[in-house]
């Protein structure tokens, strides 16, 4: 056996346009059942545009392309049913959401399925045990917002999870703890023949892979994907000589 598991997302020639300005134009990448992919970039690349354009945010406007998931073309289909196919998201800068309970949006993100640990369990794992009768993010430091969203993330097992800067905010107590809920979220205590959870990190500075492996990175420039190959190789190019040097990698 080659060991090469299924597609489980396929993007091709991804054209986006948000607010009538193109920001992506003609992306490719794939990502096989099991895998974890790292997407680098200088800001306004086009990063979170491309990971909200997979969740289905009405805001990107998909022009020209696919988005194929779990065989399906995605393009057009709201949030909801996405989130219903097995596609969840950590944003970079989530919402205080007032009168809602962090305890309710993590039943929430149970939903119907029998779960497989309760909600104190779960977040007890995340160290957010004193903050299920809270509002939603309201109040939390940097490193508590995206324990909360990681927390969800754990309750609601996506089959492919698209995490946006999960180390940005994040001190270096936390940091340690957010990779290991990604871990867990990514079932990296499994071989990677056992898994059937994906994920496609954005990372600015890199500091998460010092947390949690990846099999491919990308480099997105100017909305057009100019690298790919191995994370750490491309972190160190990008580190000692700047993201100009990788777009050589696409002449």
């Amino acid at each position: 056996m080659s060991g090469i598991k299924e597609n489980l997302m396929e993007i091709r020639g991804l054209v986006v346009a948000v607010g009538g300005k193109e920001i992506l134009h003609g992306v490719n990448l794939n990502i096989h059942v099991g895998e974890t992919h790292v997407l680098f970039g200088p800001n306004g690349s086009g990063k979170s545009t491309l990971l909200m354009t997979m969740m289905g945010s009405p805001r990107y406007h998909v022009t020209r392309g696919s988005i194929i998931f779990k065989g399906k073309d995605i393009v057009g289909l709201p949030i909801d049913e996405r989130a219903r196919m097995g596609i969840g998201m950590s944003v970079q800068r989530p919402p205080v959401v007032r009168g809602v309970k962090t305890r309710d949006m993590v039943a929430a993100c149970v939903g119907s399925r029998q779960p497989e640990e309760s909600v104190e369990s779960m977040a007890a794992r995340a160290d957010m045990s004193d903050f299920l009768d809270r509002d939603i993010n309201y109040g939390f430091s940097g490193g508590e917002v995206k324990r909360s969203e990681l927390l969800q993330l754990l309750a609601q097992r996506p089959d492919l999870a698209l995490l946006d800067e999960p180390e940005s905010g994040v001190d270096l107590v936390n940091i340690a703890l957010i990779g290991k809920l990604i871990n867990d979220l990514l079932q990296k205590d499994h071989y990677l023949r056992d898994r059937n959870r994906s994920g496609l990190i954005i990372t600015h500075t890199g500091h998460i892979l010092e947390y949690v492996s990846a099999r491919t990175g990308y480099v997105l420039m100017d909305g057009v994907v100019v690298c790919e190959g191995d994370p750490k190789e491309i972190l160190e190019t990008i580190k000692k000589k700047g993201y100009e040097e990788c777009r050589k990698c696409a002449i």
